[in-house]
């Protein structure tokens, strides 16, 4: 092979680098000059395109001259080499056909010769290189196959779920948690934010199998399987042909201290209230009364006390009508605003009775006028609320008031199912010593009978005994019928809903499935609770970052030095001084609803920057000794409500340093918390002043090498005592307190300075210069105790 070479602008490109086909310069004639746009064959222009191809040039030639070792394997390039060599053969053959035709009619047998030799050696040349090539790209082609199929076989398929944590993704791929934190690098995520326990957004999920090289597949065995609701229902309604009539439920409600419960005695021929602690009532209580003319009402007596919303609107929601008593000398309170409020969210008609109308200063018209306002329209101004005007004291108009509610029972057509399941509601609940956990109910539907298995909550019973409100024992209780009901394996809350189920497997499987459900939305909202506050801290952590980031590192570290230094552990006597300002309790009440009263009460405290208050544990019945051994770990205080504490529970209380505080009357309990939470707090100073003195001139005395200023002063006010402490005052401001060590009248050192007398006096701070005008106040400090801030609302 010669030196053949094309010649392109200024650049020279040799196609023995790249195995292109030699031709002989005596045959091919290929020369041009450096400038010239196309190359000449045989002294003829002919186009480079017609030569090389049309894209032989810019596709192939140029890029593999750069990377010849990569670009000439590719199978496109090999390709379009194969097309393009055949064309350049074929071109090649008809310009030696046409120049053999010239020569044959010449007589130059020795050239012609030569040139019918060259298209075999050509023809040959070609059929080399393509079978070079063909053999390179079947070598290629094998191996690319082999790479493809061993990578395919070695991806690696990694079942995920939505919500998966870091170590989750980490043991679902086989490999270490920093595998899964490198994968991550780069991205928008906060690596350091990440934890081993934190969910991955479903965008890094995929960032991270992708960058591992392994397979995505989305997993369902991860989500839990949605269980069948087991949960007990009501029934649907009866058919109207087998309801009967049924008593009315009615609710009596209204402000403390109003008459309500005294009403319901006169009716009920009893003295309930004067048996009440405090002369107030503080549970929900069921009465069934029998009226002269023989129909039977129940009654639900609600306290009045503001500690008692939660039953004031426990008893509007199961009652048909509501007895709004308001005292005719008091007029409308708050509680009676707020019982309106309970009658029209339970869409419950109200009867109005207006009590101690025996009173000189009764005033029910004004009554009348203030419910107005309240959209309370008695009939007497042309709305449809009866009123009544009654003594609960005296008993006039009882009558009155009964029939009024009768009257407007039968106006509402009261019917009920009394066959099939039992349905209830839970009035209240309590546990008592001999019989266990008894709860009050309103039975609504269906008879209650001996052997009935209940469920109300997260509690289930076999009924053992029912007995009436006069604690009478009773083989059945019919709707609208109030009832005790023993033997609940745990005691309900007041409000809970009462349903009969067939058996006790029937009990367990509801009770079981009532739990798990408070357990999922409980895992919910903790999850949700987690999340928000990893984005917090994510957040937080973003801040920080870029505080810092364009701080040099030795900076960055003393910062974070001093921010660690300062959130050191608490030394053991600093632990005990902080402890101080936490006043754990334990509530033990005689009733469900009395404890559900105490904790809304708590609900309102809003003064833990004072001191934190810790609910550590609640429950109904007596103090145990588990209560006073629980109170002994936390240092808390018990608190007792219409409970009792035995001789021996008290003595064991005494031993371990345990208060237990025992209330009858609920506000009386919250005043001594009250009193307790202040004794937590630090002890304010205060000034008292003693005596006051006005400076009249100043002049300065020597002692020794020093000069002292002094004060002549008169005293306007009280008396001066040298041994107290003082305060200059200049126009209103305080520039100085202090001692002095110094007091003289005249030249005679005294102690003490009284009204109207002149004396002279030094400070202990030499800097402090006297003005004539400023005002000498002579005061002594008395730590006095704190108040807590918290007002419960009554």
């Amino acid at each position: 092979m010669r030196d053949c070479y094309f010649r392109h602008n200024e650049s020279v490109i040799q196609p023995e680098a790249a195995g292109c086909l030699l031709f002989p310069r005596a045959a091919a004639g290929v020369l041009h000059a450096p400038t010239s746009p196309v190359p000449k064959v045989f002294g003829a222009r002919v186009p480079r395109e017609a030569i090389l191809g049309p894209t032989f040039y810019s596709d192939f030639f140029l890029p593999f001259r750069r990377n010849m070792n990569q670009k000439i394997l590719k199978l496109e390039n090999l390709l379009r080499f194969h097309t393009i060599c055949r064309q350049l053969h074929s071109l090649y053959q008809r310009r030696m056909l046409a120049q053999w035709r010239h020569v044959f009619s010449s007589a130059y047998p020795v050239w012609t010769a030569q040139l019918y030799a060259q298209p075999w050696q050509s023809d040959a040349l070609i059929r080399a290189a393509l079978s070079q090539h063909r053999l390179l790209v079947t070598k290629k082609e094998k191996k690319s196959q082999k790479s493809q199929l061993s990578s395919t076989k070695s991806k690696k398929e990694v079942e995920v779920w939505i919500g998966m944590t870091v170590e989750e993704l980490a043991r679902a791929m086989e490999k270490d948690i920093d595998c899964v934190y490198e994968s991550l690098l780069n991205t928008a995520i906060d690596i350091d934010s990440l934890e081993a326990h934190s969910h991955l957004d479903e965008v890094w999920i995929k960032e991270v199998i992708k960058k591992s090289g392994m397979k995505l597949k989305w997993s369902k065995l991860k989500q839990d399987k949605v269980r069948e609701n087991k949960d007990a229902v009501k029934r649907p309604q009866a058919d109207p042909a087998l309801l009967i009539p049924r008593s009315p439920v009615v609710t009596i409600m209204g402000h403390v201290d109003h008459g309500k419960t005294t009403l319901l005695d006169k009716l009920r021929k009893t003295q309930v209230a004067a048996m009440e602690a405090g002369g107030i009532t503080q549970h929900i209580g069921a009465f069934l009364v029998s009226l002269p003319s023989g129909e039977k009402i129940t009654f639900l007596d609600t306290p009045g006390h503001a500690a008692f919303s939660a039953m004031r609107a426990r008893g509007a929601q199961v009652t048909d009508i509501i007895i709004l008593v308001v005292a005719a000398d008091d007029g409308v309170m708050r509680q009676t605003v707020e019982s309106i409020q309970h009658a029209r969210d339970a869409q419950v008609p109200i009867v109005l009775a207006i009590n101690k109308c025996d009173k000189a200063e009764a005033d029910p018209e004004k009554v009348k006028k203030e419910l107005l306002a309240y959209d309370v329209v008695c009939e007497d101004y042309g709305g449809d609320v009866q009123a009544v005007h009654v003594s609960a004291l005296t008993g006039d108009n009882m009558m009155a008031l009964a029939e009024a509610t009768i009257a407007l029972a039968e106006m509402l057509e009261l019917k009920a199912d009394p066959t099939g399941p039992v349905e209830g509601t839970v009035i209240e609940s309590f546990t008592d010593k001999g019989r266990g956990p008894v709860t009050t109910a309103i039975i609504q539907r269906g008879t209650l009978r001996k052997g009935c298995i209940l469920v109300a909550g997260k509690s289930w019973a076999k009924v053992r005994l029912m007995f009436d409100e006069n604690d009478k024992a009773i083989n059945e209780a019919c709707p609208s019928m109030p009832v005790g009901i023993i033997g609940w394996r745990v005691l309900p809350s007041a409000g809970d809903e009462i349903l009969e189920v067939e058996s006790e497997a029937r009990a367990r499987e509801v009770v079981h499935w009532r739990k798990y459900e408070q357990e999922q939305e409980k895992n919910k909202e903790d999850l949700e609770l987690i999340e928000e506050k990893r984005k917090e801290h994510q957040e937080a952590h973003r801040k920080a970052r870029e505080k810092y980031g364009t701080l040099h590192w030795k900076e960055r570290s003393f910062i974070k030095y001093k921010i660690k230094k300062q959130q050191q552990p608490l030394k053991p006597k600093e632990k005990a001084g902080g402890d101080s300002n936490v006043l754990p309790i334990i509530i033990k009440g005689d009733v469900d609803g009395s404890v559900e009263a105490i904790l809304n009460i708590m609900d309102t405290y809003d003064a833990s920057h004072e001191c934190e208050l810790e609910l550590v544990h609640f429950g109904v019945g007596d103090i145990s000794e588990n209560d006073v051994n629980l109170a002994e770990t936390f240092h808390g205080v018990i608190y007792g409500f219409n409970v009792n504490a035995g001789n021996v529970i008290q003595q064991l209380a005494a031993k371990k340093g345990v208060e237990i505080k025992l209330h009858k009357i609920i506000y009386r309990l919250i005043e001594d918390l009250q009193e307790q939470l202040s004794s937590r707090l630090p002890c304010i100073v205060e000034e008292h002043t003693i005596g006051e003195a006005s400076i009249l001139a100043t002049f300065s005395i020597t002692e020794g090498k020093k000069k002292v200023p002094v004060a002549g002063c008169r005293v306007q006010k009280g008396q001066l005592e040298k041994q107290k402490k003082f305060k200059l005052i200049r126009n209103g401001h305080v520039i100085w307190k202090g001692s002095l060590i110094s007091l003289k009248h005249h030249k005679d050192d005294i102690s003490v300075i009284k009204t109207g007398m002149d004396c002279g006096l030094s400070l202990d701070e030499e800097k402090i210069e006297f003005k004539v005008g400023d005002d000498i106040v002579c005061y002594e400090e008395k730590e006095v105790l704190a108040k807590t801030s918290w007002d419960p609302g009554f």
